[in-house]
């Protein structure tokens, strides 16, 4: 494999976003392709953020700087996937639900996405039932993800699912919920289809439902 490559790979996985940065310029003036730089460099890069996460050698920290290290070189490489057309994973809505104004644990699951090749739209905080349907309308997006992180707005995650239901869109999207007191029971209790418990599993479960 390129030596920009596995440079680009070991600097998403220290979470050194200069030097990924740089991986990405140098991969570029080396004329790789840039599917092979997304897919052997980025994406494999937070697959194996993600298992070391799940094996418990990384925890939060250490994959949210790693994921900040994907987005900075993901930034530089788009205009160049644009360019080539490379097929996304999927599109996904993320948004934490209404009431809710925490955005952590939500932004790592959207960084984590990003690196497994799916284009997010990232909604924000406090996210109304209407903005996520409008947005599913207008994006054509396949997958929904919504957080919360306390137990008065998870209410509002079925809130969410039952306005999907009632705008005549519900079968077109994959609901994923996810948050600290969220549970996999919930989840099943208010029709969503799938929980994850952490941004690796929210990817895994991305991609089986996508």
């Amino acid at each position: 494999m390129e030596a920009s490559i596995n440079l680009l790979f070991q600097a998403i996985l220290d979470g050194n976003a200069a030097l990924a940065s740089t991986s990405v310029k140098q991969a570029l003036e080396e004329k790789l392709d840039p599917a092979l730089i997304l897919n052997d460099g980025m994406v494999r890069a937070m697959g194996e953020v993600g298992r070391l996460f799940e094996e418990g050698e990384y925890f939060v920290p250490e994959m949210l700087i790693s994921a900040r290290a994907m987005k900075t070189s993901l930034e530089q490489l788009k205009p160049h996937l644009v360019q080539s057309n490379i097929a996304s994973s999927g599109k996904v809505i993320a948004g934490t639900v209404k009431g809710d104004l925490h955005d952590i644990g939500k932004n790592l699951v959207c960084m984590m996405l990003e690196g497994a090749a799916y284009e997010v739209i990232d909604l924000g905080t406090d996210v109304s039932p209407d903005q996520f349907i409008e947005a599913a309308k207008t994006s054509g997006a396949n997958l929904v993800v919504m957080s919360a992180l306390l137990t008065t707005t998870m209410v509002n995650m079925r809130t969410t699912v039952d306005a999907f239901k009632e705008a005549g869109i519900r079968d077109r999207v994959k609901i994923l919920v996810g948050g600290a007191p969220v549970t996999e029971n919930f989840a099943h209790e208010i029709g969503a289809d799938g929980y994850a418990a952490d941004a690796s599993r929210a990817v895994s479960l991305a991609r089986r439902l996508s």
